[in-house]
């Protein structure tokens, strides 16, 4: 008897897991279409895992009526949240893919440049991640000749205060694992364009991660074009103890005069801002708002910022790369 019940107990779980999942799939490989984006139409939104699956249901979110699926290099498409099935396809863009071009590496002697992070340890100097927000950092392309990029250095902010200052510094620092996705961007007019590759390039931070965190990019083979790159970073959300996207509800519902308001969940670690680079690099995006346009991050653009308002314009982000000699 007690074995039967462990067996309901088990079937009750998996079907309040299952309920509400929906996978988003190639409709030509088959596969899941790994991090999706979901819109909601309504300047929110969500994305789908590594494995193309996403969770959506009338109790997390009661007022969406539509949703907005796109995914780089496919076919967007859109339908009425009451006829969401548990399997959706995307048709990819072959046009888009064949843009793509696939640069082979140089032989030849090279040497390896640094280009140097600006960090600190202030958090209130500090970006809180949301993942509506996407922030990228131009690099510009100064000669002819090739450069292989092949570490970028991020710096992030784990805690609100100096650890090891601390008066409970003995104490557990508060665990997390944030999964950020990388993009690369070409230079079209001084925005962000066209994307260098469709791969997936992810990685984790946690509470562990060292304050410039380095993460190889070597083996993308990602090469600065001649009007130099915009390499981007964004906030997909918490993940699990083996890596998985979960599916933790973004927004908090805030009550007000006004009625109900959706604030952005954040997420760390913090991202540092700094006043200390002298040109204007940082550009951000709201990605379910205005059609995900970008700007430079800079107060003519944006409002009522306490990071512009105290004078603090860009993202430090470094990167390592290897410059060929000419042949």
């Amino acid at each position: 008897m007690k074995f039967k019940h462990i067996i309901l107990c088990l079937s009750i779980v998996f079907t309040i897991n299952s309920f509400g999942q929906t996978t988003i799939i190639d409709s030509i490989s088959k596969k899941g279409v790994s991090f999706a984006t979901i819109s909601f139409g309504n300047g929110n939104g969500i994305f789908a895992d590594d494995d193309g699956q996403f969770f959506f249901t009338k109790k997390l979110y009661a007022d969406i009526d539509s949703l907005f699926i796109s995914a780089l290099g496919y076919k967007d498409i859109k339908l009425v949240s009451s006829s969401l099935k548990d399997t959706l396809f995307l048709a990819p863009q072959s046009d888009l893919l064949d843009e793509v071009i696939v640069t082979a590496r140089p032989t030849g002697k090279f040497k390896e440049v640094t280009l140097k992070p600006t960090d600190h340890n202030d958090y209130f100097k500090c970006w809180l991640p949301t993942i509506e927000s996407e922030i990228a950092v131009f690099f510009p392309n100064n000669d002819a000749k090739p450069k292989h990029l092949t570490k970028l250095l991020l710096p992030i902010k784990t805690e609100a205060k100096d650890w090891n200052k601390r008066g409970n510094k003995k104490k557990e620092k508060r665990p997390f694992s944030t999964l950020f996705r990388v993009q690369f961007y070409k230079n079209h007019k001084g925005l962000p364009g066209d994307v260098v590759t469709y791969e997936k390039i992810v990685f984790i931070a946690t509470q562990d991660t060292k304050p410039v965190f380095e993460f190889d990019v070597s083996g993308f083979d990602i090469f600065i074009p001649k009007d130099g790159i915009f390499v981007s970073i964004q906030v997909l959300g918490f993940t699990d103890k083996n890596g998985k996207l979960l599916p933790n509800k973004k927004y908090k519902e805030v009550k007000t005069r006004r009625g109900i308001i959706k604030v952005s969940t954040t997420f760390r670690p913090l991202l540092p801002f700094t006043d200390q680079i002298e040109d204007k690099t940082t550009y951000v995006k709201r990605i379910f708002q205005n059609n995900g346009q970008w700007v430079l991050f800079d107060k003519k653009n944006i409002k009522n910022s306490n990071l512009l308002n105290a004078g603090l314009n860009n993202y430090g982000m470094g990167l390592k790369m290897e410059v060929y000699k000419e042949q």
